[in-house]
This record gives C-alpha cells, sequence and structure tokens, in this order.
C-alpha cells in the first residue's frame, strides 16, 4: 500500500473545509459539546457530513489520551464547523432541517 492510500483521519469522502477569497481556511466556530458516552458524537459528526457540511471534532483536557488509552474520551467531543455554516449544522441538530424529497420511478 502507497503511503497516499493510507488514512491519517482524512477521509477521501470528507466534505473540504472551505478557504476564503485570500485562499486561507475559514476559522472553526464552537457547534456544540457531546458527551463521551454513546456514539451521540459520531452521529452527529456523521450526520453533518453527509449534508456536506465539515467538521473538526476535540476531545478538551485529555480527552484524546483517553482516546487512545481506554477507545473512549472521559471527556466529551467538541464539534467545531466553519463559521459561515454555523447556522445551519445549529439547525440540523434542532431540527430545523428541510427534507428534500425526490420522485422515485418505480419499475
Amino acid at each position: 500500500m502507497a503511503l497516499q492510500d493510507w488514512n491519517f483521519g482524512y477521509k477521501k469522502n470528507d466534505p473540504p473545509w472551505p478557504n476564503d477569497a485570500d485562499g486561507k481556511p475559514i476559522p472553526p466556530a464552537y457547534l456544540t459539546h457531546l458527551p463521551a458516552v454513546g456514539m451521540e458524537g459520531q452521529i452527529v459528526v456523521t450526520m453533518l457530513e453527509s449534508a456536506g457540511i465539515p467538521v473538526v471534532t476535540q476531545h478538551p483536557n485529555n480527552g484524546d489520551f483517553g482516546r487512545i488509552i481506554i477507545g473512549v474520551s472521559g471527556t466529551g467531543v467538541d464539534i467545531y464547523v466553519p463559521a459561515p455554516l454555523l447556522e445551519d449544522a445549529q439547525g440540523m441538530l434542532d431540527g430545523r432541517f428541510e427534507i428534500i424529497e425526490e420522485e422515485i420511478d418505480h419499475v
């Protein structure tokens, strides 16, 4: 396997982080903090990414260390999104998003 095929936290299908007019990455905006219990954090991240909203996660305090040692961050996860997409992301978490129904031809 070639080095470029390795996955170092970035998946090929992840939405790209947007850049401003100068080509610099747009700063992230804090969206929410979720507890480490269960899969809620991963579900929210996957939901946002499936809507085309890039996500950055951070485990506060020594949460990254806990993830490495025991596989779970005891401090939960902070979720960040690009600042211009913050309102859309908040709407998704609050259930305020539009579902677009496509007409499907049945064979």
